[in-house]
């Protein structure tokens, strides 16, 4: 075995300190996304807090707007593959091939599988708003801009991303969003029994 092995090893073969403290740290994180799975609407609360205090910040410094843009241009594309599904009826050969997509709402229920799953959506979205947060700190991502061009050219480019995904919903009948499986009710339970 090589001194200083790039696997994080220290000379006598043990995990260096370093490695151990960011392989706790990754756990530790993972750990409170696990926890945070099943509270979508917390999560998603944190987050709208998140692109506030950004927005409020651009605006009080009067700067980094390019980066605010792309950090636009990337909710963007989360968001088209949060809408489509995971495989795309135009690749297929035969439309019949691969999973169906929902296209009403009381035929059988099928889920609305997503290329990219709401909790993968919220972490990247959260994790692009903490880091264009971090590069406000920089002057350098500071660049000068005119930025109602930006607003200009944003719009521009959700409205004619968001004209061909809706054209695509339309074309290949689908729903992108589900409410969970349809339930029936059958005669009340009073709790009573019956003794023989």
């Amino acid at each position: 075995m090589s001194e200083g092995d790039s696997s994080g090893e220290s000379i006598h073969g043990k995990p260096s300190v370093i490695a151990g403290f960011f392989t706790r740290l990754g756990q530790i994180y993972q750990s409170w996304l696990d926890k945070s799975t099943p509270f979508s609407a917390v999560r998603w609360a944190v987050t709208l807090i998140l692109t506030a205090i950004y927005m409020i910040r651009v605006y009080i410094l009067q700067g980094w707007y390019i980066v605010t843009y792309a950090l636009g241009i990337y909710h963007l594309n989360l968001f088209i593959a949060f809408l489509s599904p995971k495989v795309d009826p135009s690749l297929l050969d035969d439309p019949d091939e691969g999973p169906s997509l929902p296209t009403k709402q009381n035929e059988e229920f099928r889920p609305f599988i997503r290329r990219l799953p709401e909790f993968k959506f919220w972490h990247s979205a959260t994790k692009g708003i903490v880091i264009a947060m971090i590069c406000t700190f920089f002057e350098a991502f500071n660049v000068p801009v005119f930025w109602p061009i930006l607003v200009m050219y944003f719009i521009m480019l959700f409205c004619i991303t968001m004209k061909r995904q809706i054209k695509h919903m339309i074309k290949y009948r689908y729903l992108p969003f589900t409410h969970g499986k349809r339930t029936y009710r059958g005669k009340e339970d009073t709790g009573k029994t019956f003794a023989s």
